[in-house]
């Protein structure tokens, strides 16, 4: 099963939908079944019960409570990580795994929540941009003042292009 960590409240086939760039930057390209990949439910007219849903689906298939084998994670330069954005009541949410956050850059989006994400047998960091080298340094020295160093660190691996890794071009081990 392939589920988002997170995902904009948008139309399908919207460009500000990652599952439009999954499937445009992946899927369209590599030879997998459609069939484990599940979008999160963002269409639905009542997002709080799409929400469940979603936590419905993964409990099916990754057991209660879930454990994913891979998480992906992006890195904002704000500090986000998934769609657990600074100053956002989701950050809070410890009694469920998939959440709605507020409006932040004009949408509403449907997330995992930490505790969701630190289940994770392996957490993965994909960070590109020089705009990102600051939040990157700052999750290697496990900054805990930032969101995504609220993820557990075990177990977490860090891809990053040359522009965000700036001074941190050797190898380094997040988990110790």
């Amino acid at each position: 099963m392939y589920i988002r960590s997170n995902e904009r409240v948008a139309p399908e086939g919207n460009p500000d939908r990652n599952l439009t760039h999954l499937r445009e930057g992946l899927l369209q390209h590599a030879p997998l079944r459609p069939e484990p990949v599940h979008a999160m439910p963002v269409e639905s007219a009542d997002l709080e019960t799409a929400a469940r849903q979603c936590a419905l689906a993964l409990y099916n298939v990754a057991g209660a409570p879930p454990v994913l084998d891979l998480v992906h994670l992006g890195l904002g330069p704000d500090r986000h990580a998934a769609s657990l954005v600074p100053g956002d009541a989701v950050l809070n949410v410890t009694d469920a795994d998939v959440a709605l956050t507020g409006v932040y850059q004009g949408r509403r989006r449907m997330t995992l929540t930490f505790p969701a994400l630190d289940r994770a047998r392996r957490v993965l960091w994909v960070v590109t941009g020089t705009e990102k080298t600051e939040m990157l340094q700052r999750l290697l020295e496990g900054d805990a003042s930032i969101l995504a160093g609220r993820v557990r660190r075990e177990q977490a691996v860090v891809l990053a292009d040359r522009a965000a890794a700036g001074q941190w071009t050797a190898e380094y081990t997040l988990g110790g």
